[in-house]
């Protein structure tokens, strides 16, 4: 496997092994996100979906969430929803 230097955890990590959405951004995720921050990613999308009870079928949730993904991922970073705490 190939060892990167991930962005969003500012260390080496290991590369995904495609490129996880289409398109420029896919790209840009898959040259310089670790598999590590992506699966830390897909919680925190996991959250953003059942606590803000997304359609996915729906233009606005999909824009949301690539927002947010962007944020997470090369940004200041995702917030959670207000109303969510963690389990116990």
């Amino acid at each position: 496997m190939t060892d990167i230097f991930c962005e969003k955890l500012k260390q080496q990590g290991t590369a995904m092994q495609y490129a996880p959405i289409p398109g420029e951004l896919g790209q840009r995720i898959f040259k310089s996100i670790s598999q590590e921050a992506w699966s830390k990613w897909l919680d925190h999308q996991t959250i953003l979906i059942n606590e803000y009870r997304l359609n996915l079928l729906e233009p606005e949730a999909k824009k949301f969430l690539m927002t947010e993904m962007e944020k997470f991922l090369f940004g200041e970073g995702s917030e959670k929803p207000d109303a969510f705490s963690t389990p116990e």
